[in-house]
């Protein structure tokens, strides 16, 4: 009887453990929306979106800093660990909603010479700030960083607003 045990429980211990690594390994999927031209975009929406993504990357920021400021304990590592993972998560969010939603679907190319050549550019110019601003809260931990992207996002949606 034990040698039958054994074996199942052995692929029960496996089958846990290998869900579990899938679970916390999954790649995540871009909710950027969709790459059909279905033509339901809420830009709005995703600015929101963009906006909240800042204000948990100032939080995180502000943790971090405030732990820098105390004494190491292990709890402490650990959360800010956690900040930091968080930070960069939100920081890629932001520029994969900017570089999959609002360039690939929202940003149409505008041949040199035309009238709206200029605006082009200069929605190019914006979109881009959002991505390198974002790029930057995930090397440095400091209000300015932060400071930058929400102005960064600011500027990108003003081009949005309706």
């Amino acid at each position: 009887m034990k040698t039958t045990l054994m074996p199942l429980a052995t692929l029960m211990f496996l089958t846990l453990a290998a869900t579990l690594f899938l679970s916390v390994n999954a790649t995540q999927e871009a909710e950027a929306h969709c790459q059909v031209p279905c033509g339901i975009y809420d830009d709005g929406a995703r600015i929101t979106r963009l906006q909240e993504d800042t204000a948990t990357i100032k939080k995180a920021c502000d943790f971090i800093n405030m732990f820098a400021e105390g004494e190491a304990t292990p709890v402490g590592i650990n959360q800010v660990a956690r900040w930091v993972q968080t930070k960069e998560d939100h920081a890629s969010h932001i520029i994969t909603v900017v570089s999959e939603y609002f360039l690939t679907q929202k940003v149409k190319t505008k041949a040199k010479g035309t009238a709206e050549y200029a605006a082009y550019l200069d929605s190019l110019a914006k979109h881009h700030a959002v991505m390198v601003a974002a790029m930057k809260t995930k090397q440095q931990v400091s209000s300015s960083a932060v400071h930058d992207l929400e102005h960064a996002i600011a500027a990108l949606g003003a081009l949005y607003a309706n």
